[in-house]
């Protein structure tokens, strides 16, 4: 395989036209980059819908959801790693030694930072938090003092809000405050932000504020609240092509740890959310508000699909997964093949 001299793209925005067209999803922002930094952003549809229409655009801004999980704090985490400033096989506990504090032998305080970035642990996939409480700084003490349920290993939301803990005591800071990169915020000034859901708890419509409700309780979380454009996340997708953080970091985010996950992401097989026609050196995150990237190394190919599926809610069928899908073929096989 090989990359075409120019992207063909005209199939790609029939497809997410045919699912605004159908209300399946409002609009959305869809963008391929390739390692020689060739880029193509296209756009349709509404960032929102409710009390006035408002067009998208290509430089519109989404709530990334869990891709917070792989474009910050799987970053971050590898980076401080290949520094020598934490090691990823090291202990959570180690980091956050009031962890689980009143049972020095319980289950939690073994869990490794590897473990957490590869999903391999026995937390729970999710917990509303949110509704314990709104200090965030009491919410954290419960997220460390309650004895969790052992559980089978899945994706799991709070592998990720203990690694956020982690770089907070490193960092000495909130999350919020730590430099992202690539122009990604958890605080964004843009007035160009896709909203998301007609919030039942906060009693609104949420636009420019994290979508997800334990994020926003925690005021900073490492599983979700970031927000970006799609140039920004192919500016990083063009990095992660050329391994311009670490020989090392690359190695981590592209090798199975445990199931189809590597460091943080997702790594292709059959049926999954990057489509049938990645290489085996594909990887890839999704987000729930609607958005995903992927990154094919052995195509030197990267693309991002950004929709605001759950808005005005998320209790509908967008049809977001055989969008995904679709995306992934029709991008290997109209820009590469």
């Amino acid at each position: 395989m090989r990359n075409k001299k120019n992207f063909n793209i005209k199939r790609i925005s029939k497809l997410i036209n045919t699912y605004i067209n159908k209300k399946k999803i409002p609009g959305a922002v869809f963008g391929v980059v390739n390692i020689k930094k060739k880029k193509t952003i296209i756009s349709d549809g509404y960032r929102q819908l409710i009390n006035k229409k408002i067009k998208v655009n290509n430089a519109t801004t989404f709530d990334l959801a869990s891709l917070t999980k792989v474009l910050f704090t799987t970053h971050q985490i590898l980076k401080l790693h290949s520094k020598k400033i934490l090691n990823i096989n090291d202990l959570v506990s180690l980091y956050i030694p009031d962890f689980c504090q009143y049972d020095y032998n319980s289950w939690e305080r073994k869990v490794s930072i590897k473990e957490c970035l590869s999903h391999h642990t026995n937390f729970p996939a999710v917990e509303p938090i949110y509704t314990y409480g709104n200090d965030p700084d009491t919410l954290r003490a419960f997220i460390l003092q309650r004895r969790w349920k052992k559980n089978k290993s899945v994706y799991s939301d709070i592998n990720f809000i203990l690694l956020g803990i982690v770089l907070e005591r490193i960092y000495k800071k909130s999350i919020t405050k730590i430099p992202t990169g690539y122009n990604f915020s958890f605080n964004p000034l843009s007035k160009n932000i896709a909203a998301t859901e007609i919030c039942k708890w906060r009693n609104r419509i949420i636009c420019g504020e994290t979508h997800d409700e334990n994020a926003f309780a925690l005021k900073g979380s490492g599983h979700a609240g970031l927000f970006g454009n799609a140039d920004s996340i192919l500016n990083f997708a063009f990095d992660m092509l050329n391994n311009n953080i670490s020989k090392e970091h690359s190695k981590l985010i592209k090798n199975k740890i445990y199931r189809n996950r590597s460091c943080g992401w997702e790594v292709s097989y059959k049926n999954w959310s990057g489509g049938n026609y990645c290489s085996k050196e594909a990887i890839g995150h999704t987000g729930f508000t609607g958005t995903g990237l992927w990154i094919d190394f052995k195509n030197k190919l990267a693309w991002t699909l950004l929709t605001n599926r759950v808005h005005p809610s998320r209790h509908t069928d967008s049809g977001i997964q055989e969008l995904r899908s679709k995306v992934g073929d029709l991008v290997i096989q109209d820009c590469v093949l």
